[in-house]
């Protein structure tokens, strides 16, 4: 089950998360479509109507996942602490710390396939519009004070490492259990942390 946000001090609040975990189970286990309203209130033991003192809909519902459970309030500080002394030390520090965390949950990383999938990243755009001010400016510190970079705009530099982050996660799910995951080499993270860093070309001297 989904970690609950630690900050739950009423009644209200801790019926909320309980719904948002029990509407969680239930996509990853039938999808959005086939769960219903009366599945989700039943599997977080509630009567339909109580399910409706907190949620309209269950669009409604999808959406409060997309906002309280997502990782970045408990990786934020912990990516702010990872800062290296160079550019090459911070991304790989930071890219360990959200696959590693990512790869423990990755309910968030389906959530977000049926985010794109069915709402066109509708609830998605208002949830960036809450991260940037947060994240933008661990980027354009960096921009700012990295001469060596061939980034110099500190939302394509975010935009890069999100998408980075998600192709790792991704792949590494459409790999699973196949042929390919078993030429992976044992630091796959890293080996992809160098593409994201250098490239697949080498220098020409």
């Amino acid at each position: 089950m989904p970690p609950k946000p630690k900050d739950s001090p009423t009644k209200g609040d801790a019926t909320r998360f309980a719904i948002e975990d029990a509407a969680i189970e239930l996509f990853m286990e039938h999808g959005y479509h086939a769960a219903s309203m009366r599945q989700i209130a039943e599997r977080a033991g509630l009567a339909l109507g109580g399910i409706y003192n907190h949620f309209k809909s269950k669009e409604e519902i999808f959406e409060a996942i997309i906002f309280d459970k997502h990782p970045y309030k408990r990786l934020l500080p912990i990516i702010l602490e990872a800062e290296g002394e160079s550019i090459d030390e911070f991304v790989r520090n930071a890219a360990r710390i959200v696959i590693q965390d990512l790869s423990s949950q990755r309910y968030y990383i389906k959530l977000m396939l049926i985010e794109i999938a069915e709402f066109n990243g509708a609830h998605g755009a208002k949830f960036i519009n809450e991260l940037a001010p947060k994240i933008l400016p661990v980027f354009e510190r960096i921009v700012k004070e990295r001469k060596n970079l061939r980034v110099t705009q500190p939302a394509l530099l975010m935009r890069s490492f999100i998408g980075m982050v998600l192709s790792y996660m991704l792949t590494s799910i459409i790999v699973s259990n196949s042929m390919l995951e078993k030429l992976m080499p044992k630091n796959a993270v890293d080996g992809y942390l160098d593409l994201y860093l250098y490239g697949i070309l080498k220098p020409v001297e």
